[in-house]
């Protein structure tokens, strides 16, 4: 570049920033400005408000038009259905529940009574399809008569002068009796018309401080007619068609539900939906149900209908389910999934009775916790220990087993090694399947603890020792993001279960290891690091788990572990080698027929020397 054009360039930028200082708006002027600014935000902002208020006054208003032309405007106003349990509110517009409050439960934000839903949650609409016209209740403002603390009448007037008819009564608890009639518009119906479709939806509120883990026990359930009940799946968006007809379709959460119920059953073909929320949108899932079930258009007959809104607790649910009015068999109590048959089985007839007994006596449900897994413990101690001792024998006659069988230590001698090592058990009058059994005992134990601890609505809100809530999860540590597999936390029952699961899988692990035999003992060795595995994955499993199950699971395996410690210290080698060798000799001398497992053996035996024979003779 030279000299000239470099010149140039700075004469262009000196006019350049001549001008805009030149031209740079005084103080006034920006002041007029932003005066300016001001003025038009304040009149867009008033334009939104009217617009609000406009949409508002949509919302919860209509213009109806009388016989004289008049126009008369409605204000949608809150009816309070209330008693000791819940308090219920429905609104003049459209005439259904908007509101309940369960009364005397906690909300996650510590509230003294539960909101299961809004009227921003909650819609409920019947659809009447006329000849020339649809109705709609969702649509048209009732007048209320009757109005006491448990009853309303809810009536929509017709421009023909007929009307529709919601009519409403709380119960005692928790259920909520209503029925749907019309009165002068038979005439307004095709004359074959008999159904009314429902439409039911609702946003399931997060009761509960663990999102993830509430979320698993959050599901739409309902009931077949003259089956069973069933649900939609906790995880994923599903969109199901219910091809038989339904006695009633519950909006659960983990703890608390909302259930429809028709006295005439809710005709095949039901559409139902659940949709998962995000976590931190304050909601589980959003519900929707499409059903539909017998309607008299003549009004002889009203549509009858109840709903429980309360708890999920197994035992106040069949209280409560006496109530009814419909004379069904309506087993509301599955709301409360205690498993699968088999584990439901032993929930039903155990757990929930000692649990009931034990918390009959005013005790913290960390003592209940603890009593209820000693109480097992006691039950299996005759099988565990005899477990036990099996295990021991071997152990004790490991040495014996290792000298009469060490010239089978080739590979292709290891039948015959098993063949004689069963001879051998079979002459000393010990099992080797026995130390199966008490595991195959206590896992059914343990997983029906795992699906009724969850579902025990008793043990919400109680604190013991440092746990606030035993229904949740408790955390030592907690952090503003989520971490891949673990979350937002660390919790300490979750670590103390792991912890003792390390223990118990090293104290089984050496006592399996003191009675295995040549390769046995060193393949024992190689499945070793996986049973150490098994403590991580628990980890990461459990963490978002329960206190309650957490603490329920490291007390089982604390117990477990001091049974088995208590046994080997109290378990003489001498003299229990000592009896094993009476009974060879006695059974030496009184050969007795083999065991199953030894005449297996043996055949097997056979079958692989007579095939060895023949591809020897074809060589």
């Amino acid at each position: 570049m030279n000299k000239d054009t470099l010149t140039g360039f700075v004469l262009i930028g000196i006019v350049l920033i001549g001008f805009s200082w030149w031209n740079q708006p005084s103080e006034e002027q920006i002041a007029e400005y932003q005066r300016q600014q001001d003025s038009i935000a304040a009149v867009q902002s008033d334009l939104e408000a009217k617009q609000k208020m406009a949409e508002a006054e949509r919302k919860d208003s209509f213009v109806i038009t009388n016989q004289d032309s008049a126009i008369v405007k409605q204000e949608a106003k809150d009816i309070v259905l209330k008693n000791e349990k819940v308090e219920l509110t429905l609104s003049t517009k459209g005439g259904t529940l908007t509101q309940a409050i369960i009364l005397g439960f906690e909300d996650k934000d510590s509230a003294e009574n539960l909101t299961l839903f809004t009227p921003e949650d909650q819609q409920m609409n019947f659809m009447l399809a006329g000849k020339s016209e649809n109705f709609s209740t969702q649509e048209l403002f009732f007048t209320p008569t009757n109005v006491t603390d448990r009853t309303v009448t809810m009536t929509a007037p017709m421009q023909n002068g007929g009307s529709i008819i919601l009519d409403y009564e709380l119960g005692e608890d928790y259920m909520l009796h209503f029925s749907l009639a019309t009165k002068g518009m038979s005439g307004m119906f095709a004359p074959n018309y008999n159904a009314v479709d429902i439409n039911w939806n609702s946003r399931a509120r997060q009761q509960e401080k663990g999102f993830m883990f509430e979320n698993r026990y959050a599901t739409l359930t309902y009931k077949e007619k003259d089956g069973g009940t069933d649900y939609l799946s906790e995880t994923s968006d599903v969109n199901e068609t219910v091809e038989e007809a339904l006695d009633w379709v519950a909006f659960k959460n983990q703890f608390f539900s909302a259930v429809l119920i028709s006295k005439d059953d809710f005709a095949k073909n039901a559409k139902l939906t659940s949709t998962p929320q995000e976590k931190g949108s304050g909601y589980l899932k959003n519900y929707d149900a499409a059903l539909s079930t017998v309607f008299d258009p003549s009004g002889a007959k009203a549509s009858e209908f109840e709903m429980y809104i309360g708890p999920n607790d197994f035992r106040l649910i069949k209280d409560v389910e006496e109530q009814s009015r419909f004379g069904k068999d309506l087993d509301l109590e599955q709301l409360v999934y205690l498993g699968w048959p088999l584990f439901r089985w032993i929930n039903r007839w155990f757990t929930l009775y000692v649990f009931d007994w034990l918390t009959g006596f005013g005790l913290n449900m960390g003592i209940v916790l603890i009593l209820i897994t000693m109480l097992l413990k006691a039950i299996t101690y005759p099988m565990v220990k005899k477990s036990y001792m099996s295990s021991a024998k071997m152990r004790v006659l490991k040495p014996k087993l290792e000298e009469a069988t060490k010239e089978y230590d080739k590979p292709e001698d290891q039948m015959k090694k098993q063949q004689a090592m069963m001879q051998l058990y079979t002459q000393y009058g010990v099992s080797p399947l026995s130390g199966c059994l008490p595991m195959l005992i206590q896992m059914p134990i343990w997983i029906a603890m795992f699906n009724f601890v969850p579902n025990a609505i008793q043990l919400r809100r109680e604190s013991f020792l440092w746990i606030d809530d035993l229904s949740t999860y408790d955390p030592i540590i907690e952090w503003s993001t989520n971490i891949w597999m673990i979350g937002d936390h660390l919790s300490l029952t979750c670590i103390l279960f792991c912890v003792s699961n390390i223990l118990y899988s090293y104290m089984t692990m050496r006592q399996q290891r003191d009675q295995m035999v040549g390769q046995q003992a060193d393949q024992m060795k190689i499945m070793q690091w996986m049973m150490y595995l098994m403590p991580l994955a628990f980890f990461f499993m459990f963490n978002d788990y329960s206190a309650g199950l957490n603490f329920y699971y490291f007390v089982s395996l604390f117990f477990s572990a001091a049974i088995m410690w208590i046994l080997r210290k109290t378990t003489n080698d001498e003299k229990l080698l000592a009896i094993l060798e009476a009974r060879y000799k006695e059974n030496k001398n009184n050969p007795k027929k083999q065991s199953t497992l030894a005449a297996r053996l043996e055949a097997l035996q056979k079958q692989a020397d007579e095939l060895q024979r023949q591809r020897n003779n074809r060589k």
